[in-house]
């Protein structure tokens, strides 16, 4: 019975329902970085302006803001009585030297909406709660920033925090050692998956892309319910990088993922429109010929399973006339009875002959087709 399209995932249903030993291993970062870091310290004035602006932004897993009233405050508060507050990361942006926040969140959206007079407020929600400082000193205790008096209001618009800002130096072309900085250094409260990372380090049409197809219909009944981890988004990813490049592939998985949206982050519109247009012809197929479990070894969807599958029909629709059904799913039915294929699909997944193996058979199978 497949899930309902709304429907999401709890953590726990994601470890049980979703194979992929290629995320499971030790991502190594090249030796080759130069990655330079320097001190920089904002008052907080500054800090909200360029927040506004968007010169300083918050990547999309981190917007869940966490802090009740009370937490936020006391922040405030100390900020007013001159106390030390922990630094802030930041990591620079090449394409447009804007500066994404890697750990802070909580702080700088705190100071924003001090500043705004609106507590933690909801895009569509038709009133807001306003952020007037609770349970703090008396001085300040029931006040916005704007009831601030004029004194406390310079005392808060300077007061100074520490900023870390990293930026990659070389390679040149590319950010993905932020990747890893990312995964070392953010402290949420838990550890974020890749494409959690990918869809802020990368964010622009490509990303816009995954996430747009991760709404088809016919992906939603392969899949199942959505993924709270973007573990979907990252499948698509994962099928366009190894249709399109898998002569390059090296292990990690990972890194190798890294690399092609860094590379294919901003495709033009003719070229987006093309591997949408693939997807949906390669998920129609499949849905049609194969069934629902097409991606499934058992109960749990099988990421390996699912590249080889997607990657084979997609190369077959490259071609006239189009494949008949009955041969594709005989097709299907010969590479699952395939020792070969099984194992590729099975056993260190990630090793570049397995995924080697996998493709070369998969694309073989259903040429005939």
């Amino acid at each position: 019975m497949s899930e309902p399209a709304d429907a999401e995932y709890s953590e726990d249903d994601e470890k049980s329902l979703y194979v992929d030993e290629a995320l499971t291993d030790d991502t190594v970062v090249p030796d080759d970085y130069q990655i330079a870091s320097y001190g920089a310290d904002y008052d907080v004035e500054g800090l909200v302006r360029r927040i506004q602006r968007g010169d300083i932004f918050v990547p999309s897993f981190q917007r869940q803001y966490m802090w009740n009233q009370q937490e936020a405050s006391r922040f405030v508060e100390s900020l007013l009585l001159g106390l030390p507050v922990p630094g802030i990361f930041l990591a620079t942006e090449p394409s447009t030297g804007k500066m994404l926040v890697i750990d802070g969140q909580q702080r700088l959206k705190t100071l924003q909406f001090f500043y705004e007079g609106s507590f933690n407020p909801k895009p569509d929600a038709k009133t807001h709660r306003l952020f007037k400082l609770v349970k703090v000193q008396k001085p300040f205790d029931g006040l916005s920033y704007k009831e601030l008096d004029q004194r406390d209001r310079m005392k808060l618009d300077n007061a100074i925090i520490h900023a870390t800002v990293i930026k990659q130096e070389a390679p040149k072309d590319g950010d993905t050692s932020i990747y890893h900085i990312f995964e070392r250094l953010n402290n949420g409260g838990r550890r974020l998956a890749g494409q959690e990372i990918r869809s802020a380090l990368y964010h622009g049409a490509l990303i816009e892309l995954l996430d747009s197809l991760a709404e088809l219909p016919s992906w939603r009944r392969l899949f199942g319910a959505r993924s709270k981890r973007e573990k979907d988004e990252e499948l698509l990813l994962r099928f366009f990088a190894l249709h399109f490049a898998s002569s390059a592939y090296e292990k990690p998985m990972t890194e190798f993922l890294n690399q092609f949206a860094a590379k294919n982050r901003n495709p033009s519109p003719e070229t987006l429109d093309a591997w949408r247009q693939l997807v949906v012809d390669t998920l129609d197929l499949i849905e049609k010929s194969l069934g629902l479990t097409a991606f499934r070894i058992g109960k749990p969807l099988n990421a390996a399973l699912c590249d080889a599958i997607m990657v084979g029909v997609a190369a077959r629709l490259q071609h006239s006339p189009a494949p008949r059904e009955d041969a594709l799913r005989k097709a299907y039915q010969e590479l699952m009875a395939s020792d070969a294929f099984m194992q590729a699909v099975t056993r260190a997944t990630s090793d570049e002959q397995s995924v080697s193996t996998r493709l070369e058979l998969a694309r073989k199978a259903f040429a005939a087709t």
